[in-house]
């Protein structure tokens, strides 16, 4: 019996998405996108959480933005509470694109403070595209509690994020200006620079406000 001409090409595709080859299982999550099909979501996600290729991720992720929200939201949810920090980190993600707001109550004061810090980073950004209006300040307030974390690049997520809620972020940093912690300190004075000046580019905040923290610690010793 012959396939219809729809069903041979999922089956490919499908097949396409466990191939061992990285060109291969590209251009099949670029089908499951091109010609979107429900029977395509299960393996699209269960393939971001295993799948090794950024590459590739993207594009499981865009595949999976093609299809019904109504019917990629509910699976992505599910899978923002997997023990595989990859599973965790790359629903969020795709939620992040997705948009849609019913998926807010998923992110939660765990998720934004995860462990891993690849899962905390895409809570982020899903938070501040995600997060009901009036809700912002208290968003503000639980990222804040995060500052300091990290190396570079995780302390340039969270200030992109908390830059994306805008000034109603000038509360909490300013009330982490004055952190015991001096990495606290700098991070948030950075934040706050970029937040005012978004050319000066994080590594010349960074830079500054390291002088100013060091600075105000000379001052208090000289006292």
């Amino acid at each position: 019996m012959t396939l219809p001409k729809q069903d041979t090409h999922m089956i490919r595709a499908l097949q396409g998405l466990e191939d061992s080859r990285s060109s291969v299982r590209l251009r099949a999550a670029l089908a499951a996108g091109t010609t979107p099909d429900p029977r395509f979501i299960g393996k699209l996600i269960e393939r971001c959480a295993i799948e090794p290729e950024f590459y590739v991720r993207e594009m499981l992720t865009w595949a999976l933005t093609r299809h019904s929200a109504a019917m990629t939201v509910p699976e992505l949810l599910d899978e923002v509470r997997s023990d595989r920090a990859q599973a965790r980190s790359q629903a969020l993600h795709t939620l992040s694109k997705i948009g849609d707001r019913r998926a807010w109550p998923a992110i939660t004061r765990a998720l934004l403070s995860d462990a891993d810090d690849e899962v905390a980073r895409s809570a982020w950004r899903a938070a501040v595209v995600l997060v009901p209006e009036g809700e912002e300040p208290e968003l503000a307030a639980v990222l804040s509690a995060q500052l300091g974390r990290g190396e570079r690049e995780t302390q340039l997520s969270l200030s992109r994020a908390l830059i994306a809620l805008g000034e109603v972020i000038l509360p909490t940093l300013h009330a982490a200006t004055t952190d015991l912690d001096p990495r606290v300190r700098t991070h948030a004075i950075a934040t706050e620079r970029l937040l005012r000046d978004p050319d000066a580019g994080f590594e010349f905040a960074i830079e500054e406000a390291k002088r100013v923290v060091a600075l105000g610690r000379t001052s208090q010793q000289g006292r």
